[in-house]
């Protein structure tokens, strides 16, 4: 979940999952976080509705160890 001041600054993002209260310092997100932010088209029960989460690392890696096939990881060389 994020809080937005002034419309646009970024002031605070909580895990959905566990509650966490991540680090944002001068509206600039400090720890690793998932964001999911996904609209959802048709031929499903949520036709037209949008919906967003955050995921702390911890929370992630929970969620990504149940899965019946494992998560594509890939090392980058490069991080911009």
């Amino acid at each position: 979940m994020r809080e937005y001041q002034n419309g646009n600054e970024l002031t605070k993002v909580v895990c959905n999952a566990c509650g966490k209260i991540l680090l944002v310092e001068n509206g600039i997100l400090k720890e690793e976080c998932i964001h999911v932010d996904h609209d959802f088209g048709f031929f499903g029960e949520k036709d037209g509705e949008s919906e967003s989460f955050d995921l702390c690392e911890a929370c992630y890696e929970k969620l990504t160890a149940g899965f019946v096939l494992p998560v594509k990881r890939r090392e980058r060389k490069e991080l911009l």
